[in-house]
């Protein structure tokens, strides 16, 4: 990204001329920035897309189920390492800093756009954000991720935790209003949509019973087939305490201007779909309706990483759309949705590191699949933009679903 200042000066300076006290250790820890503005970067839009009147709401429009003049793409994790402009902050600054300092996060939510042109902003951000606003702590640490530090084991446990009825995120995470509120107004600006986002009830609960990433989710697995017995309900009062505090946040992040939600259920691998079926659908479904009982013509679209094999029990979430990963065909996955349903998806991500050619066709087969260019799809990839993908590539792959108009007869 060509920049007046250079992107690492820029950042130099934006050190040496703020003061950050931020404590990893506080019970509540948030940044508190003494100066308030980033230092000032003249940068240059590389894109030519976000022109046309109707690009400004095409990822809604698609997303609520209308058929749109082409078919929109936004990519799960746009705003990652595989940019040189975003490891300029990531090498320097831990995620919670980034993520929860206002200025930082805003530059990392837009650098991807302002490059590739996608059809959202979304949030820099992270689905573990807002445990804490119900007493549950976590820190990010290098080369193992998210650690969870407070216990959930059991049902005391569970009732110790603050109330998700009476959270006030604008006390407890002040800095999502400031994100967000600016995102929306350069949002407007680009002429693009922004996208909020949110971790569902069973991963984050599983996040936090596991206490870290885990390859088995035993403890968790444990805890539902102690709740299927009835020997123990801590599984099943997490859940809703879970729902209703992520139904209330994903409502704030709208309040605060986010046009469309995404739900995150990122741990869908790790369940059986009887396990989805009675656990993590119906935790999800009432934090769906909680969001539609405030925002009604707010479209969500919902993610199960890893559940494709139970995608069947989806079509009645209660989102607007859902999200399929890449270990399914799209067309398969059209056919068990059904054409009325709203799809996103689900470009293997790897196919970013082959060749333009091989990234176009792939987009080209995928937009096919899901029915011709604008048929009620939001084509994204299957998992999110990997470390090390070349940034042509993801260039490659945004301009071609935005040109391609669909198989010539």
């Amino acid at each position: 990204m060509r920049f007046l200042l250079t992107l690492s000066a820029a950042v130099a300076v934006w050190t040496s001329t703020h003061s950050l006290a931020f404590s990893p250790m506080a019970t509540q820890r948030r940044p508190v920035l003494l100066h308030s503005s980033l230092a000032a970067e003249e940068v240059v839009i590389e894109h030519e897309h976000c022109r046309e009147p109707g690009d400004r709401d095409i990822l809604i429009r698609a997303a609520r189920g209308e058929v749109t003049e082409r078919t929109p793409v936004w990519l799960m994790r746009q705003a990652g390492r595989y940019m040189a402009a975003f490891r300029a902050y990531s090498t320097k600054y831990g995620f919670r800093e980034r993520s929860e300092t206002p200025e930082m996060a805003i530059e990392l939510s837009l650098q991807c756009h302002r490059k590739y042109g996608m059809d959202g902003i979304i949030m820099f951000s992270d689905i573990l954000t807002p445990l804490p606003t119900l007493g549950i702590e976590f820190d990010v640490v290098s080369g193992m991720g998210p650690v969870i530090s407070t216990k959930i084991e059991t049902e005391d446990d569970v009732k110790k935790l603050t109330k998700a009825e009476s959270i006030d995120f604008d006390e407890k995470l002040p800095f999502i209003r400031e994100i967000l509120g600016s995102l929306s107004k350069e949002a407007e600006n680009a002429n693009t949509a922004l996208i909020g986002f949110v971790g569902a009830p069973f991963t984050l609960a599983a996040y936090t019973m596991e206490g870290k990433s885990s390859k088995h989710c035993l403890k968790t697995k444990k805890h539902m087939m102690r709740d299927e017995r009835g020997e123990d309900k801590t599984m099943s009062l997490f859940l809703d305490t879970l729902a209703v505090m992520i139904g209330n946040y994903a409502s704030h992040q709208i309040e605060c201007g986010a046009q469309v939600i995404q739900l995150f259920e990122s741990w869908a691998h790790q369940m059986s779909p009887k396990q989805f079926e009675m656990f993590a659908k119906p935790a999800a479904q009432k934090a769906i309706q909680i969001i539609k009982s405030k925002h009604p013509n707010v479209p969500i679209i919902y993610f199960a990483n890893g559940g494709s094999s139970y995608l069947e029990l989806q079509k009645d979430m209660g989102a607007d759309m859902i999200a399929v990963d890449w270990s399914i065909d799209m067309a398969q996955a059209r056919k068990i949705l059904g054409p009325d349903v709203p799809i996103s998806g689900n470009i293997d991500p790897t196919i970013l590191f082959g060749s333009k050619e091989q990234i176009e066709q792939a987009v080209r087969d995928c937009i096919d699949k899901a029915g011709g260019p604008g048929n009620k799809h939001l084509l994204n990839l299957g998992h999110g933009v990997m470390q090390g993908t070349p940034e042509e590539a993801v260039g490659w792959l945004v301009d071609e679903v935005k040109r391609y108009k669909g198989k010539q007869e």
